[in-house]
């Protein structure tokens, strides 16, 4: 098994890849833990870096789980899974699920210093179905119809994806 969980901020994805690796025993990869600086918020890795630490983790496991919401990333690492799972459960789950999100110390120093970031993650989230970038719904949409091998979307319950 090889999943791939990508989607917006706050749309499960690290919910959802820690349950598949523990109910199956897989090796776990967030991709804010190779895209982003140890220790700094929002200061991006040399590309050559982040795709190395990519590379690294896929030949070092031969099953695993992989999360985030990088578009480059996914595309990428959408070779080699045999599960594509696309979270879109729509804007205001999303908001909500940062809202409520408990301390990542693998990210933060702080709880507070999670807090500070928290509108301007917000203001990200928000521009996810209208942007154009690679992390945005439009990139995630193409990954996702591209995709020719098992892939599933998933809705939240009672919201409507764009």
């Amino acid at each position: 098994m090889r999943y791939l969980v990508f989607g917006n901020s706050g749309s499960g994805k690290s919910t959802l890849a820690r349950q598949l690796g523990k109910t199956h025993g897989l090796p776990h990869l967030d991709l804010d833990s190779i895209v982003w600086e140890p220790g700094k918020v929002a200061v991006e890795r040399p590309r050559e870096s982040i795709d190395a630490s990519l590379q690294a983790f896929l030949a070092a496991n031969d099953r695993w789980v992989i999360e985030g919401c990088y578009g480059e990333l996914v595309q990428a690492a959408s070779v080699h899974c045999t599960e594509l799972v696309f979270l879109n459960p729509g804007l205001e789950t999303c908001l909500r699920h940062n809202r409520l999100r408990p301390w990542e110390p693998h990210k933060y120093a702080s709880k507070e210093a999670q807090d500070a970031m928290l509108e301007t993650l917000q203001a990200w989230v928000g521009g996810y179905y209208e942007r154009r970038d690679p992390w945005s719904y439009h990139a995630h949409r193409r990954i996702f119809d591209a995709f020719a091998g098992n892939k599933s979307e998933r809705p939240g319950v009672g919201d409507v994806a764009r």
